[in-house]
């Protein structure tokens, strides 16, 4: 049986491709040092005889794994909240000597290697919707940079891997997604505003609320990740992976107001810097290559997730 090793396996996305992978007879090293990731993520597969958690910090030497077949890299933190401030340094680190730790593996390995990158690659567009081929306009001193800037050398490390070290890559550019398994307190829109409501605290809005954001639905995503990591050798991306429907922050809060039964308001606040104002995904790379594209639709996605909030608070 193949061994595939997740880094950031106890976070939102990494522990909902876990427990995928378990599900289809997949022997599975999850790695994390928890920063982000939640224990509680993993424990409906803790105890499975295919699944093994280690704590490890990646941007440190690494323990003896054996033979490894297939690499997820999904270690970073992704919330605003979580790489900024005192955290930045930490979150670059994650990104760079994390990439180069997990490419010297799947050198050793001979394993194909998936890079999680992200939307944020392309700043505050210029290019909409944005394409893989726009090569982005990132403020490269910003307080988001940590994260902006060390996922596109992170893109940088893979492709000279690939390029000079004959290491098989895979490079995903995942917009915004959601769904069970986050973290009441990560500070992205969707958890906010669903976590506000249900306490009935006013829902923050930051800026006028026109800025958009498209919403994947995290099943749909894990389905995209997977497609990539298996598809035709040579085949490196980067793809993007993301919903392109898109929503105003304003119609989101709106849709939770009408979902929750609850006395939150909308306040306004002042915009963060360097928060962009359009996101939305060009996937027709996904769509041709992959053959795939999402299939839930943010109404239902939010039920979903609505009843997730409900258990955590």
């Amino acid at each position: 049986m193949e061994t595939i090793l997740v880094t950031g396996g106890t976070g939102f996305l990494g522990s909902n491709l876990c427990v995928r992978l378990i599900r289809e007879g997949k022997r599975v090293i999850c790695m994390d040092n928890n920063y982000t990731g939640r224990m509680e993520n993993v424990a409906e597969i803790m105890e499975h005889p295919n699944f093994t958690f280690i704590k490890h910090d990646i941007t440190e030497a690494l323990p003896e794994l054996g033979k490894i077949n297939q690499i997820y890299n999904l270690a970073c933190p992704a919330s605003p909240p979580a790489y900024q401030g005192k955290h930045s340094i930490e979150t670059t680190k994650t990104c760079v000597l994390g990439a180069l730790n997990m490419l010297e593996l799947a050198k050793k390995n001979n394993a194909v290697i998936l890079q999680a990158s992200t939307s944020e690659v392309y700043g505050e567009p210029l290019v909409h919707p944005q394409v893989e081929t726009y090569c982005g306009n990132v403020n490269p001193i910003g307080i988001r940079a940590c994260y902006d800037e060390g996922k596109r050398c992170a893109e940088s490390l893979f492709f000279d891997y690939h390029r000079h070290e004959k290491v098989e890559i895979k490079v995903i550019r995942i917009f915004n997604t959601y769904g069970p398994k986050m973290d009441p307190k990560d500070g992205r829109v969707v958890s906010n505003f669903i976590c506000q409501a249900l306490k009935g605290e006013d829902i923050t809005i930051y800026g006028d609320g026109s800025q958009t954001r498209s919403f994947c639905y995290v099943d749909d995503l894990i389905e995209a990740m997977v497609r990539m990591m298996n598809s035709e050798k040579g085949f490196t991306g980067p793809v993007n992976t993301g919903n392109p429907g898109e929503f105003t922050v304003k119609e989101l809060a709106e849709k939770v107001l009408k979902k929750i039964v609850t006395s939150s308001k909308l306040v306004y606040k002042e915009l963060p810097k360097d928060d962009p104002t359009q996101r939305r995904p060009d996937i027709s790379l996904a769509k041709s290559r992959l053959g795939w594209e999402p299939v839930v639709k943010l109404d239902e996605g939010l039920d979903k997730t609505i009843e997730y909030f409900k258990t955590q608070i």
